[in-house]
């Protein structure tokens, strides 16, 4: 075959091998099939069996973050110039803004008529006497401290004396009061030790049940997956103490180690409204307080309105603290 048959034969096969490239509809439908799923994954959340490793309650606690894999599959479409993954995009990005594009707006009011705050001072917390000091100087009407130690104790008394004249701990949890408190009485949450406690609250606008807990912690184990039982019985106790409230305006404060997207809290959420979700401005992560993860610090209300909730600045504690406005 002599030059100009070979150029002849190239030139032949060139429209066929540029006629062969697959369009942009029919390019990446890997990553439009990845795009379908994370949008499925989102939006049928509550279908995820939790009994494997409580894997249902482990997606819920982290379900904000899987909006991350969204701009990186749309990257992956951009470079491999896909129509049909951007359009497949569609489907996650309108799942995730129906689930938590809510909490990206400013919902707070002024006007509130009292503050309330909630902090997991941690056990281990180097200076308690610097964190008190930090939470007085946050003026919150009421005060809701929880894994309080022996050791501690006398110095949060101490440092808290001066803001708020009234208090009550219950074995490692406790309430401060600028306002009256009557009948203090531990809840038992199934736990060893007293790790909630039941208070009324004298307001100008009439008694408020104020609830302080400290739910079990969870762990995440190779084997068995996350491990929630303690907190569950505890939540499970926790809202049938509040079911039982002759009081119509209760509000729940503490750490209850889960999210308010965790099923296992349906027993509280189902009474109680997250003052973060009503009136915050964001998500309101509060732990870890280096880095913060999720929202497992909780202000949760029931026949009173939130106006405003938001994030105190860090302590020495491995929390937190936040912190609400709430009205009649």
């Amino acid at each position: 075959m002599d030059t100009a048959e070979s150029w002849q034969g190239v030139a032949g096969r060139r429209p066929i091998r540029i006629g062969s490239r697959p369009g942009p509809w029919k390019r990446g439908l890997v990553l439009a099939a990845l795009a379908l799923l994370l949008g499925l994954f989102m939006l049928l959340h509550a279908k995820i069996p939790n009994r494997i490793g409580n894997l249902g309650s482990l997606v819920e606690t982290v379900l904000p973050w899987f909006g991350l894999f969204i701009p990186v599959l749309l990257a992956g479409a951009l470079l491999r110039r896909s129509a049909s993954a951007v359009a497949a995009l569609l489907l996650p990005v309108m799942v995730w803004l129906g689930l938590f594009g809510g909490l990206l707006s400013d919902k707070s009011h002024p006007g509130a008529d009292f503050t309330v705050a909630s902090h997991n001072v941690g056990a281990d917390n180097p200076d308690p006497a610097g964190t008190a000091r930090d939470l007085a100087a946050a003026g919150a009407d009421v005060l809701a401290l929880v894994e309080l130690t022996p050791q501690a104790r006398d110095t949060y008394e101490k440092e808290l004396a001066r803001t708020y004249r009234y208090h009550a701990v219950r074995g490692t949890v406790g309430l401060w009061s600028k306002l009256p408190l009557s009948d203090t009485q531990p809840v038992d949450i199934t736990m060893d030790s007293t790790r909630a406690l039941r208070a009324t609250v004298a307001t100008d606008k009439g008694p408020l049940a104020v609830y302080v807990a400290h739910l079990g912690s969870v762990r995440v184990f190779p084997r068995t997956g996350f491990w929630t039982s303690q907190r569950d019985g505890g939540a499970h106790v926790l809202g049938n103490a509040i079911a039982a409230e002759g009081n119509e305006r209760v509000v729940l404060l503490g750490d209850l180690n889960g999210t308010v997207n965790d099923r296992a809290f349906d027993d509280i959420t189902s009474q109680l409204r997250s003052a973060q979700e009503v009136a915050g401005a964001g998500f309101g992560f509060s732990w870890p307080a280096t880095f913060p993860l999720a929202r497992i610090d909780q202000i949760l209300v029931r026949g009173v309105e939130p106006e405003s909730s938001w994030v105190l600045p860090a302590t020495g504690s491995d929390h937190l603290p936040v912190a609400a406005g709430i009205s009649w």
